[in-house]
């Protein structure tokens, strides 16, 4: 597979070492900043013998970039976070275009299977009210958005399954908050590739369930799998489709 790899910024690069431990063939890096990328931006030559592009850029960049590379017919990953406002705007120019394009909130496989966790566990919560929920997330301090798209997606399990919570917050509250509310709340340090909590507290006990990356190679990883997985795909997808697929593969006898 040949792939592009659209940013060069810490999940660029890790693509980049990922996919060569794979034999995974790096075609192009294109970033308009970094000097080290073999190109500039997305065009003609950028896009030569490439079959899938890999997309770690920033959120206000994901739109121009879907637009410009799917003019090339060329499938696309988006591990960028923070865009998913114009979804609607990406799936029509993917349609359009007749390409195939997936996106996460986060492509590490641990991850994925934490949401899974978590949904099973916040069905059993919905059962026994004695219990409250909250959740915190932390990551380096050069991430661009927050809260993490993982803790977005985490928050949207728990109030689809907890049906005495309907309301998120994410910003800091300067008053008690309310039983119907989850507070779900972010840090930023060091060089914390991402931890992700969630708790579910009664008064006597606390059940708290935690996925910590080690580094970035699981996003790196997962983020190829997805490449490998569009490659000869048309559509719009999630990283739920893959994983629907590969799990009912897995179970198959």
């Amino acid at each position: 597979m040949n792939i592009a790899i659209i940013g060069y910024g810490k999940m660029g690069h890790e693509v980049e070492k990922t996919a060569k431990l794979k034999g995974i063939n790096v075609a192009s890096i294109v970033d308009p900043t970094d000097n080290n990328a073999t190109d500039k931006e997305v065009n003609e030559k950028s896009m030569r013998n490439v079959e899938v592009c890999i997309d770690f850029t920033n959120p206000n960049s994901v739109l121009n970039n879907v637009q410009k590379i799917s003019k090339f017919k060329k499938n696309i990953v988006v591990g960028t976070t923070g865009w998913y406002d114009r979804l609607g705007e990406a799936r029509k120019i993917v349609n359009k275009n007749k390409i195939g394009f997936i996106y996460a909130a986060n492509f590490s496989i641990g991850v994925n299977i934490f949401f899974r966790i978590i949904e099973n566990a916040s069905k059993i919560i919905n059962r026994f009210e004695d219990y409250d929920t909250y959740g915190y997330e932390l990551h380096h301090n050069e991430k661009r958005d927050s809260p993490s798209g993982t803790a977005k997606t985490l928050g949207e399990i728990l109030i689809k399954n907890i049906k005495r919570k309907n309301k998120l917050l994410f910003e800091k509250i300067d008053r008690k908050i309310e039983p119907n509310e989850i507070h779900f709340a972010s840090m930023r340090a060091g060089f914390i590739p991402g931890t992700h909590v969630v708790g579910f507290d009664s008064s006597a006990d606390t059940i708290e369930l935690k996925h910590t990356a080690r580094n970035r190679e699981g996003f790196a990883l997962g983020a190829l799998m997805a490449a490998e997985w569009i490659k000869d795909k048309k559509g719009f997808y999630s990283v739920d489709d893959m994983l629907n697929e590969k799990i009912s593969q897995r179970f198959v006898l």
